[in-house]
C-alpha cells in the first residue's frame, strides 16, 4: 500500500485545516480537503481514515493554538493588569492571525459538544484556576472588585472576539476596507484595555 511521508501529512492537515475554517464540518467535503492540498482524494483518505478523524486532530491543534499561549501568559510572574492586558493583546493576535477561529471553536462546539467540550474544559480549567487565584488574592487586599473568573474572562475576550466574529459586517455597516478595519479593530482593543482595566482597579480610573 502506497505510504505517505510527514510532509505530505503536514500539507494535507495545512489545506484542511484552512477548508475547516471555512466552511466547517458539516460543509467539508474529503474532496474539498484533497483538492485544496492538491493530491489525490485515497491518498488523504489512506493516511486519516475519516473526515472526522482529521477533524478532531485539526480542532485539537486550532484549540490549543487558542489557548496555551494564553497559558503562558497566566504562568509568568508578573502583576494581575499587566496579565490582563497580556491576555488581551495576544487574544487580539490571534484574533489578526486566524479571524476565523473563534467562530469556528464555538460552532463546532455547539454542533458536537459531547465529543469536543471535554477537550476544551480541561484548557478552560486550567486557565480558570491560575486566574482565579490571583483575583481572590487581590481582592483580598482590596486592590480590584471582587470579580469571577467567570465574568472575567468574558469581559476580556467577548468584547474583542465579537468584532472579528462579525468583520463582515462591520465593515459593511461602517464603509471599512481591510486596511480602515486593522484601524478599527486596534483602537477597539485598546478601549477594551482601559475599559477592562478602570474597571477592574477602580482606584486608578
Amino acid at each position: 500500500m502506497k505510504c505517505i511521508n510527514s510532509s505530505s501529512e503536514e500539507k494535507i492537515k495545512e489545506a484542511a485545516k484552512s477548508v475547516f475554517l471555512k466552511k466547517g464540518f458539516a460543509g467539508t467535503t474529503a474532496r474539498d480537503i484533497a483538492d485544496a492540498a492538491g493530491m489525490n482524494i485515497a491518498l488523504t483518505n489512506y493516511y486519516f481514515r475519516s473526515k472526522e478523524r482529521l477533524f478532531v486532530e485539526i480542532f485539537q491543534d486550532l484549540l490549543a493554538l487558542y489557548c496555551t499561549s494564553t497559558l503562558h501568559i497566566l504562568d509568568q510572574p508578573i502583576g494581575l493588569r499587566e496579565k490582563i492586558i497580556a491576555i488581551i493583546e495576544e487574544d487580539y493576535r490571534l484574533m489578526k492571525q486566524e479571524p476565523s477561529l473563534v467562530l469556528f471553536i464555538m460552532t463546532e462546539i455547539h454542533r458536537d459538544c459531547e465529543k469536543l467540550l471535554p477537550e476544551m474544559s480541561r484548557y478552560k480549567e486550567a486557565m480558570t484556576k491560575k486566574l482565579a487565584e490571583q483575583l481572590r488574592e487581590e481582592a483580598s487586599h482590596g486592590t480590584i472588585r471582587a470579580l469571577g473568573v467567570e465574568h472575567l474572562l468574558p469581559m476580556i475576550l467577548g468584547s474583542l472576539q465579537f468584532i472579528f466574529m462579525s468583520k463582515n459586517m462591520h465593515m459593511k455597516l461602517h464603509g471599512l476596507n481591510e486596511a480602515q478595519f486593522e484601524e478599527y479593530t486596534e483602537k477597539h482593543k485598546n478601549h477594551v484595555i482601559e475599559l477592562v482595566t478602570n474597571y477592574l482597579f477602580p482606584s486608578s480610573s
